[in-house]
């Protein structure tokens, strides 16, 4: 089951392994769904890549994953959390999966640097494992804790790349799907031409569309996103 902090930080519902559309990053996908099967052998996974490239769907899909199978799953997303303190990181070490994003957001910051590091002990000890996502790749992270740099090159490490415009398509309509609307092509290619080509905001701009089109009873065309969007 979902361990839960009292951080006010919730996973998403449709933040799933199944509802993430891979792209060039198919390779990361099925490595994650045979890391999240219990007794894994793999312990460190570590994904990079720029903003929007999928990384916090997978975090919060491996989350899901893992309290399907019956384990305890926590995501910590670092950028939101500093303010909490490093100690935010004790006692976690009896828990499935414990899923750090936004790792970057440590740089600079040498307690929080060593309270990684020493999770990352215990739960390797405890036979735990361990999903981490962050902009750069292990070794251009600049902490200023070598051992925890070494220790972040011991798992596999994948880079995840942003979609191009026709995958980005394919991956609303996944997303819309999932959320029992049709979304057609000319559909898509509008919001895509209107917006910001960043996934994150393109899928809150569907999750908007959808209940909209609940409340009005109305299918998403062109007019209509106009007019619930102002456009």
């Amino acid at each position: 089951m979902p361990v839960q902090l009292p951080l006010g930080i919730r996973l998403r519902d449709d933040a799933t392994l199944t509802s993430y559309y891979p792209g060039p990053n198919e390779t990361a996908l099925e490595v994650l769904k045979r890391f999240v099967v219990p007794h894994s052998p793999e312990f460190l996974v570590y994904l990079w890549g720029a903003q929007g490239s999928g990384k916090t769907h997978l975090l919060q899909g491996a989350c899901h994953a893992v309290s399907a199978f019956g384990g305890s799953a926590l995501y910590i997303p670092l950028s939101a959390c500093l303010f909490h303190g490093p100690e935010l990181l004790r006692g976690l070490d009896q828990v499935s999966l414990v899923c750090l994003d936004d790792l970057h957001a440590i740089r600079g910051d040498r307690d929080w640097q060593e309270a990684v590091f020493h999770l990352f002990n215990r739960l390797k000890e405890a036979k735990g494992h361990l999903l981490i996502a962050a902009e750069p790749p292990p070794n251009q992270l600049q902490f200023d804790l070598a051992d925890l740099i070494s220790r972040l090159s011991w798992g596999l490490t994948f880079q995840l790349k942003t979609l191009e415009d026709d995958s980005k398509l394919q991956a609303l309509q996944l997303r819309a799907k999932a959320r029992g609307i049709e979304l057609a092509d000319d559909v898509g290619w509008f919001l895509l031409r209107r917006y910001a080509r960043d996934m994150h905001q393109l899928y809150e701009i569907l999750e908007k569309l959808d209940e909209a089109s609940l409340v009005h009873q109305r299918r998403l065309t062109i007019p209509f996103i106009k007019s619930i969007l102002a456009l």
